[in-house]
């Protein structure tokens, strides 16, 4: 599935090119980005077309909004910058 934002200006796009048990294959303003699921973990389980329904969110992200997840674009051109990191609430170090 591909979504087009047309803002006049550019004709923007993201696609799911592949899925396997792995990760996806993004394409994402004409580059292609292999996602795993290592390290966006909220796709792995979701149901495909729920992974295939992604899109723009502005000129600097995309997101899945049936799973509600979004990723920056710089994040896929440089993941080593953009480490996952799980932040606690605070109300369950009291349980």
């Amino acid at each position: 599935m591909e979504t087009n934002l047309d803002n006049n200006i550019n004709n923007t796009s993201v696609s799911v090119l592949m899925i396997n048990s792995q990760g996806m294959m993004l394409s994402v303003l004409g580059q292609d980005y292999f996602v795993s699921y290592n390290r966006v973990p909220w796709l792995k389980d979701a149901r495909v077309s729920s992974v295939l329904n992604v899109r723009m969110s502005g000129l600097r992200a995309i997101e899945w909004p049936e799973l509600d997840v979004d990723l920056e674009i710089e994040s896929l051109k440089h993941p080593e910058r953009f480490p996952l990191v799980m932040k606690r609430n605070p109300m369950e170090l009291l349980m």
